[in-house]
């Protein structure tokens, strides 16, 4: 069987949920942080260590701005409610992203909540916000510039892998293990900028099911199609 530590999902499908049944969008994206909750603790009773949720990108702010302003007040109506979920299930809270360009209040609430549950165990739920592979990688080149590290290595083949070691450890997600099985509801078959270094070995489902109607017993489905697979990272 496949070991199974980190699962990540692209929750695509919210606004056209809601236009399929005659409601505005942000009807859909109520509907859909509702299913953050289902999907968090199913995968906490089933012993998953990590779940990383694609909850809002660095293109995103590109929409109308009346959606992102609700999107932003969603977020942060989440983050309050479901604090005590949080706590309850020993859930640990992670965000990843570019924060800071966050407002105060809203950075204040992911902090609070990070370092409120950072001692939980059974499951490292985050939230990736303002987020996007791209910006996340050069964020890690500059961290690793300011740092002006060297590795030392004696030969190039010792330089690279040194390189790719430290590189691993100045992106967001440097005490996290690679994505496992990485997930995307919609119909739509690609990754859109997110966790491309760390998904560079997961095994891909996609699934034509909305992200409101995304369950658990589909996860399960796909969980079981994914524990048939051979993985060999590059080897026989």
């Amino acid at each position: 069987m496949q070991a199974l530590q980190h699962i990540a999902i692209i929750m695509d499908g919210n606004g056209r949920w809601a236009q399929m049944q005659g409601k505005a969008r942000h009807i859909g994206h109520k509907k859909g942080a509702k299913n953050v909750r289902v999907i968090t603790d199913w995968c906490a009773k089933h012993e998953i260590q990590f779940l990383t949720l694609y909850a809002f990108s660095t293109e995103n702010w590109n929409r109308p701005k009346k959606e992102v302003d609700f999107l932003m007040r969603l977020l942060e109506r989440y983050l309050r409610d479901e604090a005590p979920t949080y706590h309850e299930n020993e859930i640990k809270f992670r965000a990843i992203g570019d924060i800071e360009t966050f407002s105060q209040p809203l950075r204040d609430l992911i902090y609070t909540l990070e370092s409120s549950t950072k001692s939980y165990t059974k499951l490292t739920q985050t939230l990736a916000l303002n987020y996007g592979s791209r910006n996340e990688i050069a964020r890690a080149c500059y961290k690793i510039l300011q740092a002006n590290m060297s590795n030392g290595a004696q030969s190039p083949q010792e330089a690279v892998k040194a390189l790719e070691s430290t590189f691993a450890n100045a992106l967001d997600t440097a005490d996290m293990p690679d994505v496992d099985l990485l997930i995307r509801t919609g119909g739509e078959q690609r990754l859109s900028n997110f966790l491309l270094w760390q998904a560079s070995y997961a095994e891909l489902a996609f699934t034509h099911t909305l992200w409101p109607d995304f369950n658990t017993n589909e996860l399960a489905r796909i969980i079981e199609e994914f524990h048939s697979r051979t993985r060999r990272f590059g080897g026989l």
